[in-house]
């Protein structure tokens, strides 16, 4: 199994130190143009006219083009594909907008950012040829909220996509300028990857405790006196959470790791519809799950050396 602790033999041992050799910090970001904007004084003070409000005490906003248009719909389809690669083939960091990525993953992830960022360029550029018509559209909707003033002449160039690599380790010619305000820097950098490790477990114990909760429910009981309905994503779901797991597992917590491969032995080999036709079958794999969440709740609330927090339902 390739995990991120395929680190260099002199990290072994301590999981911050493995991921801090292993990983890359790696930052994902997007301008986009805004498609809500405030009322003006003027209008808000008529808004609130109308309910006998205090202006200041109003907020109010229009939309100035119509999201649910297919065109829109799909430049926004690639941003929501961007993130979910991005946070797939990443762990948490705690600094905002940044996540870590494995070094050796690093030109496969910038090949697929690349893919992704023309795919949006040409979604804008559709966008851009309906976008006439959407303006037309929101002046009829908007009546007198309408204002020109509101509109770019285009959308070029108004959404994108960056990330970067940005370094998160101490920079070595501090090292030479203050040789105390380095060592400070690098014990900051080792409590953050500290932090790290702790985010990364129980981001894994959260997201495969809220996967064996909904397929469980969904194998447990009735409705109606029938079966519950359960989509087939609610088993290969979590299929992709041990490919996951497997991959980006930085084996700091054995339990977790025991929890996981007995999940995944209890729905190995087992066919959605082998579930929806047999009821024993059903009954057997959601007792097992059953038990499997009872260990996985217990090691969300009874671990306060990792500070694993349970998460509210």
């Amino acid at each position: 199994m390739t995990t991120v602790l395929d680190a260099p033999a002199a990290a072994r041992g301590d999981p911050a130190a493995e991921l801090r050799a292993a990983t890359a910090a790696m930052r994902l970001s997007f301008a986009w143009f805004g498609t809500r904007k405030t009322l003006s004084p003027e209008h808000r003070a008529e808004a609130a006219d109308a309910f006998g409000a205090d202006s200041p005490f109003l907020s109010a906003a229009k939309k100035l083009l119509d999201t649910r248009d297919p065109t829109f719909r799909s430049v926004t389809a690639v941003k929501h594909q961007a993130v979910a690669y991005f946070k797939g083939m990443s762990l948490p960091y705690p600094e905002p907008g940044i996540r870590l990525v494995r070094q050796c993953d690093v030109s496969a992830i910038d090949v697929r950012m690349q893919e992704l960022k023309v795919e949006l360029i040409e979604a804008v550029a559709k966008l851009d040829d309906r976008y006439a018509e959407l303006r037309q559209a929101a002046r009829q909707r908007l009546g007198r909220l309408y204002c020109d003033a509101d509109y770019p002449a285009s959308l070029d160039g108004l959404f994108d996509m960056a990330w970067d690599f940005p370094s998160v380790e101490p920079p070595d010619y501090l090292r030479q300028l203050s040789p105390e305000l380095y060592r400070q820097e690098c014990e900051r950098a080792r409590s953050r990857f500290d932090e790290a490790v702790r985010l990364a477990e129980t981001a894994f114990c959260e997201e495969l405790s809220r996967l064996v909760e909904h397929l469980s429910e969904r194998l447990s009981g009735d409705a109606d006196g029938k079966p519950k309905i359960f989509r087939d994503s609610a088993i290969t779901n979590l299929g992709e959470f041990f490919d996951r797991f497997a991959k980006l597992s930085i084996g700091s917590q054995p339990q977790l790791e025991a929890l996981v491969a007995r999940s995944r032995q209890v729905i190995s080999g087992v066919d959605p519809q082998a579930l929806r036709d047999s009821q024993s079958l059903r009954g057997r794999v959601a007792d097992q799950l059953v038990q499997v969440q009872a260990l996985l709740d217990g090691l969300l609330v009874d671990r306060p050396r990792r500070n694993l927090i349970r998460r509210p339902r």
